[in-house]
């Protein structure tokens, strides 16, 4: 009796919890969808209003500088190096000494040249001497036609051997003054290639024996794609940035435009100037910047990580507004960029927040957390 008095109680018990279970209401068990309800968190963004302002439209550009004025300096004669006044990195000015080679066979073959010259002075003093006898004699008809003209015909053949052993020792001089090695132009020593005792060949050998650089005014050769050239003039400013000194930006003007396109890259190269004077810029650095082609005021513009799903055949773009501490999504028609920023032709209005950070896993509608100092 007892026994089966606890298996009743047991089933009673099971009958009353199975009836608990079905009451439930199916909203009292699934789980609310999305929202505040959902427990997802705020959704962390950075936001700027979208603002009109002077709308700077701009080519973009990279390439590397290079000194706009530069000389290797080789030497003209062959010979042996015999000092060396300079070294890297040092500035020097135009007509400086940068090398002497040794020069005791030259200075011999010059004193050869000028005893030879000093000869043929001798001998064409000689000459003009007996050529004025002549002409007195030939006045008393004491000197024969043949002998007259003949000692015409030795002052002219000792004023040509003359003149011809002066232009050989003004040859040797020359020769002497190439033996020092001198800057072409005002610069910095950006390479010595060479050390006493060196043999160098007469404009010969595999480099320059010096290179001197002068860097206050620069050169930057770019690319500019065919589409956009037609907006590119001579004259127009430019700015630039440079890995090699972050933090400063740099400006230049278009001085040459290649009138001639690429057939394989279908652009055209774009010389542009840049004034060096403080040094900093060296050649060789690679750079990025923009071309300023044209400014119109009052356009409406956003900056460029603002846009998602950025169409630039259609120029459309997906952009998320914080409306209250929710995303709400819009669809803009996109105009010109300038690389930092873009034109909004439609779907903004002037001050609307629009999310620049954090908007990749943005849905609409989701709550936003807005950092500290931006507001909706």
């Amino acid at each position: 009796m007892i026994r089966m008095g606890r298996v009743h109680a047991y089933l009673i018990a099971g009958a009353a919890l199975t009836a608990a279970a079905c009451s439930s209401s199916p909203a009292e068990t699934a789980a609310p969808p999305g929202g505040k309800e959902s427990g997802r968190p705020p959704v962390a963004v950075s936001v700027a209003p979208a603002s009109r302002a002077d709308f700077q439209e701009s080519v973009e550009i990279v390439g590397t500088l290079a000194p706009k004025f530069s000389a290797d300096v080789q030497s003209e004669i062959t010979g042996t190096v015999r000092a060396v006044y300079v070294t890297e990195w040092v500035p020097v000015r135009k007509g400086d000494r940068l090398a002497q080679l040794d020069i005791t066979e030259i200075e011999a073959g010059i004193a050869a040249l000028k005893a030879v010259e000093a000869q043929a002075r001798v001998a064409e003093t000689r000459a003009k001497r007996e050529y004025e006898r002549a002409q007195q004699l030939q006045k008393y008809g004491l000197v024969t036609p043949q002998a007259f003209d003949d000692a015409r015909s030795a002052v002219e053949a000792a004023e040509a051997a003359t003149a011809a052993s002066q232009a050989q020792t003004r040859t040797a001089e020359a020769r002497l003054a190439k033996s020092t090695l001198v800057a072409p132009i005002n610069g910095v020593v950006a390479l010595r290639a060479v050390n006493v005792g060196d043999r160098v060949e007469n404009m010969g050998g595999s480099g320059p024996l010096f290179r001197i650089v002068d860097n206050r005014l620069l050169d930057l050769t770019v690319s500019v794609p065919s589409s956009r050239l037609a907006s590119v003039k001579i004259g127009q400013p430019i700015e630039f940035t440079t890995d090699s000194l972050p933090g400063r930006s740099f400006t230049g003007k278009v001085m040459f435009i290649n009138p001639t396109i690429d057939a394989a890259s279908r652009s055209a190269k774009v010389v542009v100037e840049v004034p060096n004077t403080d040094g900093q810029l060296k050649g060789g650095a690679f750079v990025k910047g923009r071309v300023v082609v044209a400014s119109r005021p009052g356009i409406l513009q956003v900056p460029r990580e603002a846009l998602l799903n950025w169409n630039l055949e259609q120029q459309t773009a997906d952009v998320f507004v914080a409306r209250g501490d929710k995303a709400e999504k819009r669809v803009v028609k996109t105009g010109q960029s300038n690389g930092v920023t873009v034109e909004v032709v439609s779907g903004l209005e002037a001050g609307d927040p629009v999310v620049v950070r954090g908007g990749f896993s943005l849905q609409p509608g989701d709550r936003l957390a807005v950092a500290k100092g931006e507001g909706a």
